[in-house]
């Protein structure tokens, strides 16, 4: 049997990932359930985040807030960029199937990796942790480092923050609607091309943000956007795609299945959780809390 102290240490572990991937996959579910667009380029602006992140860090003179400087700035950037994106090139993709938005998006993903190379290389880069996070604490025998406690405590928090918006709020009830029935909302009077270029605007925002936050756990490097929108994928089939709380419930799962399936088959990790994935999809296509396309 192993060590409860250890257990521990890989649920907290699985924990943090999981969170960092809520952030990306709650952007790359709400433009699906909103704009009915498969963004496979979504994994883009994380990396973006992550480069710009790093970039704002190395034009900053060093300082308490420099690292959350650079954290918001690259949100907004990355954010600033998924505008400009939706505006010019993704309003020409609504309504077309699925195949054109794969390839379509595929070729964004392509573009904008070799625009990152020609701007930071293909060296690794890295972020410092910011300078009240780089400690640590013991939690039932297990060490817990402080900037993996403030993820883990985030994510929720973002969470139970855009629920609010969604359920409580008249921008949240009209995001709802045009995921319901376009046509019906512009008749209404409401600009529906402005929501939808503001709805992409927050999911980049989204996924700028986990990569900024990420930036001081993982190295930066050419493709790592490819490896996050596989696993944010994932999760979105797990929980469903365009269910907000089923995004969260499968990050979780993810999160999870992943770190004890290292502890308990290492070799196999990785398939444990697309053998998950594969036994959604046939007990139930939609998802865990998603809801069947009509």
């Amino acid at each position: 049997m192993p060590d409860p102290s250890f257990v521990f240490a890989q649920s907290l572990s699985g924990l943090t990932a999981a969170m960092f991937l809520f952030l990306i996959a709650s952007g790359l579910s709400l433009i699906f359930g909103v704009l009915r667009v498969l963004n496979f380029a979504h994994g883009t602006f994380y990396m973006l985040g992550a480069y710009t992140a790093y970039q704002v860090v190395q034009w900053l003179q060093p300082g308490p807030g420099r690292f959350w400087i650079s954290v918001i700035g690259a949100a907004l950037a990355v954010a600033a960029l998924g505008g400009l994106v939706e505006r010019f090139l993704f309003r020409h993709l609504y309504g077309k199937e699925e195949l054109y938005q794969l390839l379509f998006t595929y070729a964004l993903v392509l573009i904008l990796g070799d625009v990152a190379k020609i701007i930071w290389g293909t060296q690794q880069k890295s972020v410092s942790r910011p300078p009240g996070l780089t400690g640590s604490f013991s939690l039932f025998g297990t060490t817990v480092p402080h900037y993996n406690l403030l993820i883990i405590l985030l994510g929720p928090a973002i969470a139970v923050t855009f629920w609010l918006v969604l359920q409580r709020t008249r921008a949240g009830r009209v995001i709802r609607a045009a995921a319901l029935d376009r046509e019906t909302l512009g008749a209404l009077g409401v600009n529906v091309d402005a929501l939808y270029t503001w709805v992409f605007v927050v999911a980049s925002f989204l996924g700028g943000l986990g990569g900024a936050l990420i930036s001081p756990m993982r190295a930066i490097v050419p493709g790592m956007d490819t490896e996050v929108i596989v696993e944010a994928f994932v999760v979105v089939v797990i929980g469903g795609l365009g269910s907000f709380w089923g995004t969260f419930l499968g990050a979780l799962i993810y999160g999870q299945v992943l770190s004890f399936g290292i502890l308990l088959f290492p070799r196999f990790s990785i398939f444990s959780v697309f053998a998950l994935m594969a036994a959604v999809l046939v007990i139930r296509p939609w998802g865990l809390l998603g809801r069947p396309l009509r």
